[in-house]
């Protein structure tokens, strides 16, 4: 899986989950932004269960047999775990789709509070599992981030091409706003 060369454009999406309920079961709404560079081009929207199994499924379905997955270079996800603690299994997503795929976040995680987080839901050491399958963190300032499917060499340049302002790459900027302006009637401060 390579990406474009730094004079094409670099086709990504970006997903991030909506403000939600914080209770088990509830259900998390997730936007996905299509950007060519910096330019927004599309949206998918779905639905997981807060806390549940069912992300990187649910990451898939948004986009195997659509149109956009052919069009895709690249595929970001604001962390590895969407709706609370359903987390994403990145080498899994990345075979199934076929594309690099991306975890990014604005700071490494405090991983022993993560686990403790994570033991107080069932099946723990099964989550756990999933988070260790993503691999270890990589910095290319301002980004921290896990990658499969491509190197981290290759993704902190391109985690640069997309980034219009601060420190997020633009599908992920924009995935934030519009889910949170679709569950609060307007976006917040922070992407």
């Amino acid at each position: 899986m390579s990406l474009p060369p730094p004079r094409k454009t670099l086709r990504a999406i970006g997903f991030d989950d909506a403000p939600f309920e914080r209770r088990r079961g509830a259900v998390a709404h997730v936007a996905g932004i299509v950007c060519a560079g910096t330019r927004f081009e599309g949206m998918v929207w779905g639905k997981l269960q807060v806390d549940g199994w069912r992300a990187t499924d649910t990451l898939c379905r948004l986009l195997e047999g659509g149109k956009f997955l052919e069009q895709l270079h690249l595929v970001l996800v604001d962390g590895i775990t969407l709706g609370g603690f359903n987390v994403v299994d990145l080498p899994l997503l990345a075979r199934r789709l076929g594309l690099p795929c991306v975890a990014v976040m604005r700071r490494r995680p405090d991983m022993p509070a993560v686990e403790r987080a994570l033991r107080r839901l069932p099946h723990a050491e099964r989550r756990l599992e999933i988070l260790r399958r993503a691999g270890p963190f990589h910095h290319h300032p301002p980004f921290t981030f896990q990658v499969h499917g491509a190197t981290p060499e290759a993704i902190g340049p391109a985690l640069a091409r997309i980034t219009d302002r601060g420190n997020v790459p633009e599908p992920l900027r924009l995935a934030h706003l519009i889910g949170t302006a679709v569950e609060r009637g307007e976006s917040g401060k922070r992407a």
